[in-house]
């Protein structure tokens, strides 16, 4: 049939055709291959950082007397400045004496009589003139006589009421015509001892207990010689001049508030702090040799609430790590378990990355120290 040779040239161009463009075509493009990401790393540091926590206190006296009358009688004299400074020693009142100076005159004249008489009977009782129970009772009455003159010397210098200790002296109880008695219970004025000073703060027992602990396990330097130091900020935001010592703790806990009394002592040359200022200690519990800064913006918390970080490890591989931190340094944590001197840590492009990824590390700027140095080489932390 007529129709076969066209049919079998059409199917044959048409394989050709096909051919032809099996061909020219070319073999799909092969995926972009994945690119390492790139974070943003710190190289820690070990570096000295001064443990500091920092605490409410009130101001205390170092000494306080109250000056009260030995004698009774009539106040003569006020001769002190209220609000001034005395010495010990100071007159302050004169109580009349007159009364005290007769009755010491009358004193003094019955020894005279009481001791002509005694050394009168010692040559008597040699030459048996009288007997040996006369010239003991007349010993007896001499000194008797001398215990009287004594009593009424000491009385006659009590009515000069003296300071028994330096320092500030408040308002006067009493002015000049009152009449004051041996005994009295209320106050003729008080003297307080301003230089040095006292500072009350207060510590809940748990941290005092860490820092016991830490001592012990050698992780903290002692700040001073068998004492810790301590910087005042005054409550209108000033530092105080001049630095203190922790003195003493108190070996009890406060049931109610959990807490224990820690007294430190300040010099206060200038009377700049008075009795029962509010004050901020700042308390230098003692130096980390080795201490870990780590930027804050590289720690996280996970759904634990437990402090996590992620670094680059010695593949570049990203590493997951469990934290135990201290407290924040301004924009930092002082870390005490999980990251150490060298440890590369992430702190952009957290959310790019996941654990065991490889990435590409790019050096941040160096890791800045908690605080500028301070002339006492101290930098500040709030309790993390």
């Amino acid at each position: 049939m007529h129709f076969k040779p066209a049919l079998a040239a059409l199917l044959g161009a048409v394989g050709v055709a096909i051919l032809t463009l099996g061909g020219c075509s070319k073999p799909a493009a092969e995926a972009p291959s994945k690119q390492t990401p790139e974070v943003s790393v710190v190289t820690l540091k070990a570096q000295p950082f001064n443990l500091t926590t920092e605490l409410p206190g009130r101001t205390s006296a170092y000494r306080i007397a109250e000056v009260r009358p030995q004698v009774s009688g009539i106040i003569q004299k006020r001769l002190f400045t209220e609000g001034g400074q005395v010495k010990a020693g100071d007159q302050l009142y004169l109580i009349d004496p007159s009364s005290y100076q007769a009755t010491a005159k009358s004193a003094q004249a019955t020894l005279a009589s009481a001791k002509s008489l005694a050394d009168r009977y010692k040559q008597l009782v040699v030459d048996q003139a009288v007997s040996k129970q006369e010239f003991d009772e007349a010993q007896a009455a001499r000194l008797q006589a001398e215990a009287a003159l004594e009593r009424a010397n000491i009385d006659v210098r009590y009515t000069k009421v003296n300071a028994p200790i330096s320092g500030r002296i408040g308002r006067s109880s009493v002015t000049e015509g009152a009449l004051v008695s041996n005994g009295q219970s209320q106050a003729l004025a008080t003297i307080q001892q301003l230089d040095p000073i006292y500072v009350d703060v207060t510590q809940p027992s748990k941290d005092l207990l860490r820092l016991r602990r830490d001592f012990a396990g050698g992780k903290l330097q002692k700040a001073g010689e068998n004492a810790a130091r301590v910087q005042l900020t005054l409550e209108d935001g000033t530092p105080y001049g001049h630095e203190g010592t922790l003195a003493f703790s108190e070996v009890s806990v406060d049931e109610g508030t959990g807490s224990v009394t820690l007294r430190a002592v300040f010099p206060n040359p200038e009377n700049e702090l008075l009795p029962g200022m509010f004050v901020h200690a700042l308390l230098v519990a003692g130096v980390r040799q080795d201490a870990i800064l780590a930027p804050q913006r590289g720690i996280t918390r996970n759904l634990k609430g437990e402090a996590t970080a992620l670094v680059v490890n010695a593949q570049n591989k990203v590493e997951l790590r469990q934290l135990k931190t201290d407290r924040t340094v301004g924009d930092q944590w002082l870390v005490n378990e999980g990251l150490a001197a060298g440890d590369r840590l992430i702190v952009d492009g957290l959310q790019f990355i996941q654990p065991g990824m490889e990435v590409r590390a790019v050096e941040v700027a160096e890791q800045q120290p908690a605080t500028e140095p301070a002339p006492s080489s101290q930098a500040t932390g709030s309790q993390g």
